[in-house]
């Protein structure tokens, strides 16, 4: 009698996505970088290269010549935790109470910061879009495993709304995002923030690549393991450092990983993007898809070609510029939306 293959033999004889042109030359020429798995041994190592690779930005640097005013503020945590810092950054120049992007760095919930996202999150989408930015810098795993990292993000967005007239923003046009895993805790954030009911109403969530699925069984997790930055056995390495114990938990809440999440009405609009070449494109998917079950708003892009973190490898590519520029007109409609007549 022939056995059934499974799902993950199955997948292995499949091509993957061919990589953009562009994209896949600037991944190329990273050399033996590009195909380095995370393990729980290099994790260290790995730490070291990425505070090396992107090293903090100064505040002068950020402010870049009185443009921008930039402060780092210590806020409570939550009960029992210690103090959430907060970068809060804004057009020098800007009058009034500004929308606010509260947003969560990337670097899989073990690594990153919340200042070296600042400069390109400055040009991009402050200046030109007249919006306040607050970047979270909240506690990495293994260290603090969850949900200490995502009480950090929920207890800075209590006290950034809470606070909103002497930083100069508006509290109720705030939009959650993050990129990567700060994509991922942006989505669970938006969900403990609807069900515990005490933050605001966001204007919209803000997901480029979320890290949203722990169980790592869709099939573009399998059909692209060991190609790209960030893989099927990084992510896995990621969700074990950041759940511990939780890891691997058939009743793992929502909040953990929003992928889980089995209610997805009452959700802001929501912007997602992903790449056809990278381990995340289904679980994406499959969370677009729910949300519209649902009946909620979401706009859906897949990039084709794109791996992981592609538009930090070739900054400057065709694809990268058009994925800049519909999120930057994403954005743009949902202030433009928030307007009082």
């Amino acid at each position: 009698m022939t056995s059934v293959p499974s799902i993950a033999e199955t997948v292995a004889v499949r091509a993957a996505p061919p990589f953009d042109a562009e994209l896949g030359a600037a991944l190329a020429a990273l050399g033996d970088l590009s195909g380095e798995q995370l393990t729980h041994e290099n994790l260290a190592a790995r730490r070291q290269r990425d505070a090396a690779s992107r090293p903090l930005p100064t505040a002068a640097e950020l402010r870049a010549d009185g443009r921008f005013a930039v402060e780092e503020l210590s806020v409570p945590g939550a009960e029992g935790a210690p103090d959430v810092t907060l970068v809060h950054a804004r057009p020098a120049d800007a009058a009034g109470p500004l929308p606010v992007l509260y947003y969560l760095h990337g670097g899989g919930m073990i690594m990153g910061n919340a200042w070296s996202v600042l400069p390109k999150i400055l040009h991009d989408w402050s200046a030109p879009l007249g919006l306040a930015v607050v970047s979270v810098e909240y506690r990495l795993a293994p260290e603090t495993p969850y949900p200490g990292p995502l009480e950090d993000c929920h207890a800075g967005l209590l006290w950034t709304v809470g606070h909103a007239d002497e930083l100069g923003i508006d509290g109720e046009r705030v939009i959650i995002g993050g990129k990567s895993a700060g994509g991922g805790l942006a989505a669970a954030l938006t969900l403990l923030n609807r069900d515990r009911g005490d933050g605001p109403t966001p204007l919209g969530q803000f997901l480029q690549c979320p890290m949203l699925d722990d169980r790592l069984d869709t099939h573009s997790a399998h059909q692209m393991a060991g190609i790209g930055l960030w893989d099927r056995a990084s992510t896995a390495v990621a969700w074990q450092a950041y759940l511990g114990d939780h890891y691997g938990a058939p009743d793992l809440p929502p909040y953990a990983a929003p992928a889980r999440a089995t209610d997805l009405s009452g959700l802001p609009p929501t912007y997602l993007d992903v790449g056809s070449a990278e381990t995340f494109r289904d679980e994406n998917v499959a969370y677009a898809h729910a949300i519209w079950r649902a009946g909620g708003d979401a706009e859906l892009h897949v990039w084709p070609g794109a791996f992981h973190g592609f538009d930090s490898v070739a900054p400057t590519a065709a694809l990268t510029r058009e994925a800049r520029r519909t999120r930057t007109r994403w954005l743009s409609r949902i202030l433009g939306h928030s307007h009082r007549e």
